[in-house]
């Protein structure tokens, strides 16, 4: 019964004659997965279950699983479990998974250490992006201070030989202020020494005529 993403079970003694939606001897309770409450969950008249049981009726393995919660355990229930016990314990040894839980037990392993390996990965592949990103922002900061300390390095060197260039230039203009200097003072020497020196030697010109 139910419908489709809400399931629901009805138990029901039946003709084993009768195909499975054949005619209902007695309703013995129902089974509703989707309700949370426990009480209403499982309903069955523990009763009228047991007589059946009494009179020969023999449980499918589900029914026998659901009847065993309360509190009634079928031989057929006891010879089911300990034929699924064995039939385990066979699978284990040949390594072959032996039904559904087992299987999806092995899927969920299988899964949980695929997304382990796979949050790994991941983990590590961030933290070597975040190593490269740092290393290469160390590098970048690298590189601006040198190209830094090399502007500086060049604007004082430039500031210097300007520098060096200007006390050359105002040394050289001194030199040649001093020099121009020595020959105006020399020219203006001779200049002042040249009426003496003509007079002295008209003197002496006319001294020896006399003679």
């Amino acid at each position: 019964m139910g419908r489709r993403h809400k399931p629901f079970f009805r138990l029901n003694a039946i003709e084993s004659r009768n195909p499975r939606d054949g005619r209902i001897i007695e309703k013995l309770g129902h089974y509703d997965p989707i309700e949370k409450k426990p009480e209403k969950q499982l309903v069955l008249n523990k009763e009228r279950i047991e007589y059946w049981l009494s009179v020969g009726a023999v449980p499918s393995e589900t029914v026998a699983q659901l009847i065993a919660k309360i509190g009634i355990v079928s031989k057929h229930y006891q010879q089911g479990k300990a034929q699924r016990k064995r039939a385990r314990l066979s699978a284990r040894k040949k390594g072959v998974l032996f039904d559904t839980t087992q299987r999806s037990q092995a899927k969920k392993i299988t899964e949980k250490a695929e997304a382990e390996t796979k949050a790994r990965a991941e983990a590590e592949a961030k933290a070597k992006a975040e190593t490269e990103a740092k290393a290469e922002t160390e590098a970048k900061a690298k590189a601006e201070t040198e190209a830094k300390a090399k502007a500086e390095a060049e604007a004082k060197a430039e500031t210097e030989a300007k520098a060096e260039t200007e006390a050359k230039t105002e040394t050289e203009i001194k030199a040649e202020t001093e020099i121009k200097a020595e020959t105006e003072t020399k020219a203006e020497t001779k200049a002042k020494a040249e009426p003496k020196t003509k007079a002295k030697a008209k003197a002496a010109s006319k001294q020896k005529t006399s003679e």
